[in-house]
């Protein structure tokens, strides 16, 4: 069966050489171009001939029963997923073509701006906006609005956009990690991911790395099922087992409210205990660090749908664990998250969940938001 054509918008070629379907003297060689699949299944290893072993007989024979060597190992609690159940009507290939292509269509523009002096205004006392976070949303708006016109749109620049009859909700950060950027600092991304019926149904955050003068980036996607991948090789979640053995991750929003404080507090707690707790300002980016088994943990008060809709679905798919901080299940529309390596995630609690509560019992607002007015779901 042929691979269904991805509809580009017609701004988006007039400025493209007419030999290469992406810029590529722009986009550094890790930016595959859209015609290449990007989900290349690893190689497996070659086994080599099997030997048979003599066997010794050192004493009595005994029995052993399956039911008393898992009864040795420790119950992990099973938590719930957050992925979709499927894609829906839309095939998972088709839905993450067009969901690669928007993003990498955002990661144009932000390369092209990446070197260049920053127009930069304000949405808050420090929260930063440029004019490259609107022009990408843009861009990847009319690679969305050409292949899904039905589908309904949250953007973080534009709000909502498109039928809330739809069952399909995009979630476009078009810059995470705009005062990263900003300074040029190497922690910034664009990150698209897509909702069916409310649960992340396919992903894809391309995430910017080097640094002035030596920009590259790196592609992470997922569907939901299908596993999780970085620039086309599958990725897995560390199996790091142990807190003091792991580096974790932490953000902090820009209101200092009582979240922030008792955040401040869970970095002086974990940095204590850990091999270290970092703070890089674009959690699209720390979740895929989780996925990639570089970070073992990330957790934050106060994102948004667009922080969270592509992040999480990579890392679950990379064999992660999601819930919200109080332990309890996640959606992207909550207001705090927790993912981990899936293996400390139970130990991460018994420290986060306790702190979450305490605010939840002075009141604060923990409630869904930015969830669109009449958007069905199945939360």
């Amino acid at each position: 069966m042929a691979s269904p054509s991805i509809q580009m918008p017609n701004s988006y070629f007039s400025t493209m050489p007419k030999d290469l379907p992406t810029r590529l003297s722009h986009i550094p060689r890790s930016v595959s171009p859209l015609n290449q699949p990007n989900h290349s299944p690893l190689p497996l290893p070659l086994r080599s001939p099997t030997k048979r072993v003599p066997l010794f007989n050192c004493g009595p024979s005994r029995s052993f029963s399956i039911k008393a060597l898992i009864s040795e190992v420790p119950n992990q609690k099973q938590y719930a997923k957050v992925g979709a159940h499927s894609t829906g009507p839309v095939p998972p290939t088709q839905l993450i073509q067009v969901v690669e292509a928007a993003a990498k269509t955002g990661a144009e523009v932000v390369m092209d701006a990446v070197n260049k002096p920053r127009s930069i205004t304000y949405k808050g006392l420090t929260d930063l906006v440029t004019d490259t976070d609107k022009n990408s949303e843009a861009a990847i708006l009319e690679v969305v609005k050409k292949n899904f016109g039905d589908h309904l749109i949250l953007g973080e620049e534009g709000g909502i956009i498109g039928d809330t009859a739809s069952e399909y909700l995009w979630c476009i950060d078009p810059l995470d990690g705009t005062t990263n950027f900003a300074h040029g600092y190497p922690s910034f991304a664009v990150s698209v991911g897509v909702l069916f019926r409310g649960k992340p149904a396919a992903a894809s955050v391309v995430e910017f790395v080097g640094g002035p003068m030596c920009w590259n980036t790196r592609i992470f996607s997922a569907t939901a099922g299908g596993g999780a991948f970085c620039n086309g090789q599958k990725v897995h979640v560390s199996q790091t087992d142990q807190v003091e053995q792991s580096l974790l991750v932490t953000g902090f929003g820009y209101e200092h409210d009582d979240a922030w404080a008792t955040n401040i507090e869970l970095f002086k707690e974990f940095t204590d205990i850990s091999r270290g707790v970092r703070r890089l300002g674009a959690a699209a980016v720390d979740m895929c660090h989780v996925a990639l088994g570089i970070a073992e943990a990330y957790w934050e008060y106060r994102l948004k749908p667009w922080d969270m809709a592509a992040g999480v679905l990579i890392a679950e798919e990379a064999g992660g664990t999601i819930t919200c901080m109080d332990g309890g299940k996640f959606s992207v529309f909550d207001r705090s998250v927790l993912v981990s390596n899936g293996a400390l995630h139970g130990k991460l609690l018994e420290r986060i969940a306790p702190a979450t509560e305490k605010l939840k019992s002075k009141n604060i607002d923990f409630s869904l938001w930015f969830k669109p007015e009449n958007y069905s779901t199945d939360l």
